[in-house]
């Protein structure tokens, strides 16, 4: 399973709990992220994760492009909703993008510890 990682720049930190939480069941699949939550999870957790640019720099684009291709199968985009920062990436477009392609899409802990956990005991 092609697993898609995001986190805006508040979030980072829990994405980084998430991943650790479940490491082992994250580290069996392929793991994409923008590039600084990518770097981070590379250096903090040792996870194997292709980094793409930053969300900036259209790391949320790449992934969306992947995932309209059918190469990402979760995404995992822990989004600020309170005091998102303009050079964030807007969730919107990959939103839709997850709704059109019918791709599960996790916007919160709560959502994507549910979703991860299926994986973990294959009920995904």
């Amino acid at each position: 399973m092609n697993i898609a990682l995001i986190a805006h720049d508040a979030q980072k930190d829990r994405m980084i709990e998430l991943a650790r939480a479940f490491r082992p069941t994250l580290a069996a699949h392929r793991l994409v992220a923008t590039g600084t939550t990518g770097t981070r999870l590379r250096e903090q957790l040792g996870l194997e994760v292709e980094c793409l640019r930053s969300g900036p720099l259209g790391g949320d684009l790449q992934i969306g492009a992947r995932l309209a291709d059918g190469a990402i199968d979760l995404v995992v985009f822990l989004r600020d909703p309170m005091t998102a920062q303009p050079h964030e990436p807007d969730i919107s477009a990959l939103l839709r993008a997850c709704d059109v392609h019918d791709v599960a899409c996790a916007t919160n802990v709560a959502t994507a510890t549910r979703l991860l956990d299926g994986l973990r005991t294959g009920r995904a």
